[in-house]
């Protein structure tokens, strides 16, 4: 399997007098998995199908290794798409799903169908040749799209949401598989999705967009823990934030506003001395399986937390959040970065 680097310049795209992406640039390792990540309407898809050569730039350059994209036909880019409705084609059995691309491209009938038997093999569906498409669960016919996209041989490889139509169990296990199957060829992968988990768990490299612009462009664990401003921060689950005060940890950081998460935040933890506390009166409290999230009413706001044990309201309580877990951001709401380390923000 080819793979090759992607760069994208100055990457801008205007419909009508409305800018739909703004001056982006990304860089994207050979080999690598980056996913687009971002709320509806921040343009990911748009960027995708920029890539794709399904939408036209207003301005900027895409080069995949050493070739220009910029004004090459989809067809030419020679990158593969798998899209969120599959794209099958119903009348045609598996073996002609997948074998058709290859078709298109004068690969013999015995070629064809050797290839077919080795991509089955790589999908886990060997014996599905003869299977009609229709017959196929939602998991499988993912795999046949994903199959039928590899099966030329691309240098890139596109994903637009791919696992979005399939339920909760079946996604999380083709999570792993689409994440072992692109590393075992070593194709570089762009994907767009909405879900803050599955890029978690599935990149290499977040990008993460808001409004046709890139916020910001890190690892996961970067991404997750040194979000680049406090809207990213609460699009990536941090659904606390509080106004620093004298007592709180961190007075050296500049810090104004502390953001952190609810899981984070315990009525029932010992007492630690670097450690935010707030106090107030329990409004609400709810069961959620592993334990129980607590509402209080600290009268500067209303704060999330967690317990073991069933609180009552009107009870006056006190949360905790480790030090270790606190996101700090200054005055115009950007993330501090620590005093020791160097935070890739885009």
């Amino acid at each position: 399997m080819s793979t090759e680097a992607l760069t994208l310049n100055n990457v801008t795209v205007d419909l009508g007098r409305q800018r739909i992406l703004d001056d982006i640039h990304l860089d994207v390792s050979p080999g690598s998995f980056t996913c687009l990540l971002g709320p509806s309407g921040c343009g990911k898809t748009t960027l995708l199908r920029a890539i794709a050569g399904f939408t036209p730039l207003s301005r900027g350059e895409i080069r995949l290794g050493r070739r220009a994209l910029t004004h090459l036909p989809p067809e030419k880019r020679e990158t593969a798409m798998v899209f969120q409705s599959y794209a099958l084609w119903p009348h045609m059995s598996v073996e002609e799903n997948l074998g058709y691309p290859l078709k298109l491209r004068g690969v013999t009938r015995t070629e064809r169908r050797r290839k077919v038997a080795e991509m089955l093999a790589r999908l886990e569906l060997s014996g599905f040749e003869e299977r009609a498409v229709t017959k196929l669960s939602g998991g499988q016919r993912q795999r046949i799209a994903l199959g039928r996209a590899l099966i030329i041989d691309p240098p890139l490889l596109l994903l637009d949401e791919p696992l979005s139509n399939l339920d909760a169990a079946i996604r999380r296990s083709l999570r792993s598989e689409l994440r072992r199957l692109q590393k075992s060829l070593g194709i570089t992968t762009i994907m767009v999705t909405h879900d803050q988990e599955e890029a978690l768990q599935m990149a290499d490299q977040i990008v993460l967009m808001r409004a046709g612009h890139v916020v910001q462009v890190s690892t996961p664990q970067t991404l997750y823990q040194q979000p680049a401003d406090l809207g990213a921060a609460r699009f990536l689950g941090v659904d606390n934030t509080v106004t620093r005060t004298p007592q709180d940890p961190m007075g050296e950081s500049g810090a104004v506003t502390f953001g952190f998460r609810t899981r984070d935040a315990h009525l029932d933890a010992p007492p630690c001395p670097q450690a935010l506390i707030r106090k107030g009166r329990v409004t609400e409290c709810v069961y959620t399986g592993d334990g129980y999230h607590v509402l209080i009413d600290t009268h500067d706001a209303e704060l999330f937390a967690t317990s073991a044990t069933p609180v009552a309201p009107g009870t006056f309580a006190a949360l905790q959040v480790p030090e270790s877990a606190l996101i700090p951001f200054g005055p115009d709401d950007r993330h501090l970065p620590p005093l020791d380390r160097h935070e890739d923000i885009a």
